[in-house]
């Protein structure tokens, strides 16, 4: 099959070589809170909220950075935003105390924040119509391989050298990842007016996006958040259901362009959310199996993995002229409906116990489906 227009298969590979660096760095920290918190000398809840304030710096700052720099050359955003994000590892690798720790989160989401939503961007920039599905699920692939290599790589790394080691190694994949995407095609989106790009929210076909994006999310996190209690156990298991989702969602990337060309953008959506809220009701029944719990976190991988190109593909689609900085608010809504999902599995967990997630887990699931069948502005803005 012809590759894109412009982006040969080897210049997608670089942009995933950057997606895989930055979620790597995400599950490394995640997996080593306890080791993090010794070393900083503070409790495991407070070092917990390095993960949480990387989140939060995302979430604000891709849009904003998109809208910032809209008309930029995609090859200047992807190499700075990698050079902070190395800054932002060198700080964290060396850092002697909590406070500069959390201050190299900050710099080192801002630099994901800049690459990221570009590295989508400059896929579907230089991608005609027949192949930007495929180029945005290979960089998408980038992020779901970083589950299935970066859990455990952080963990062994982590506790065979030390968690600063783990993060001082990830510093090389992201330099030569900074430096190979100098090399891609240039990459412009369409000059806007700086007011036409903090207009965007009022574009319904935008917010219509979101919506899909932040309902089909919310279950699947509210699973991951509470995994643990989902399953009612620790160790080995959820380690392995961790990985069991992380291959679904490789399987979900490799096959979601497929889905896309031969359903359309909204049904590929659709069919990711009913996923979810099957997975969440396997889990319901089976959660104290290993055998379903495996199976349903595999599921569950699968239609997290054809859920979200869906939408990058949708914005090239409809808004064509403001699909990069759509791309920015579309990272900000996965963030926020991570946030969301923990906090309703919270409150879930604290109303009615352990035996409530994965039924309510469900119930969003069979909501993020009524949203992906009644919210489609493909048919003229409903």
């Amino acid at each position: 099959m012809a590759g894109p227009r412009n982006l040969t298969l080897a210049h997608l590979l670089v942009l995933a070589v950057g997606t895989f660096t930055l979620g790597v760095d995400g599950y490394v920290l995640a997996g080593l809170v306890p080791e993090v918190a010794v070393d900083l000398r503070v409790s495991i809840s407070t070092a917990g909220q390095l993960t949480a304030l990387f989140a939060i710096v995302y979430a604000v700052g891709s849009p904003v950075i998109a809208a910032l720099t809209g008309s930029w050359d995609r090859r200047v955003l992807l190499v700075g935003g990698m050079v902070v994000f190395v800054a932002g590892l060198v700080v964290q690798a060396a850092g002697p105390n909590f406070a500069t720790v959390a201050a190299g989160r900050v710099v080192a989401a801002l630099g994901a924040a800049a690459y990221q939503a570009n590295a989508f961007s400059t896929a579907g920039l230089l991608s005609d119509d027949a192949h930007r599905a495929r180029a945005l699920a290979v960089v998408a692939g980038g992020g779901s391989l970083a589950l299935v290599a970066g859990l455990p790589f952080g963990i062994l790394a982590g506790h065979a050298w030390g968690w600063r080691t783990a993060v001082w190694i990830l510093v090389v994949p992201a330099v030569i990842a900074g430096c190979a995407v100098a090399f891609l095609p240039p990459a412009h989106a369409p000059r806007l007016s700086l007011g036409d790009r903090l207009r965007i929210l009022t574009d319904a076909r935008v917010r219509a996006i979101l919506l899909g994006t932040v309902t089909v999310i919310v279950p699947a996190f509210l699973l991951i958040a509470y995994l643990p209690t989902v399953l009612d156990v620790s160790g080995t298991l959820v380690v392995a259901a961790m990985l069991a989702f992380g291959c679904g969602q490789v399987i979900g990337t490799t096959i979601v362009a497929r889905l896309i060309h031969r359903r359309g953008a909204p049904c590929t959506l659709t069919l990711g959310a009913a996923g979810v809220a099957v997975a969440a009701v396997l889990l319901a029944a089976a959660r104290t199996t290993t055998l379903g719990a495996v199976l349903a976190m595999i599921g569950l991988g699968i239609s997290v993995g054809i859920s979200i190109v869906p939408q990058q593909h949708r914005f090239f689609a409809l808004v064509p002229a403001i699909a990069p900085i759509a791309m920015g608010l579309n990272g900000s809504a996965v963030y926020l409906a991570v946030a969301l999902g923990a906090g309703l599995g919270g409150g879930a967990l604290a109303l009615a116990g352990a035996v409530a997630l994965a039924p309510t887990a469900a119930v969003l699931g069979l909501l993020a489906v009524t949203v992906a069948l009644a919210v489609r502005p493909e048919d003229g803005g409903r």
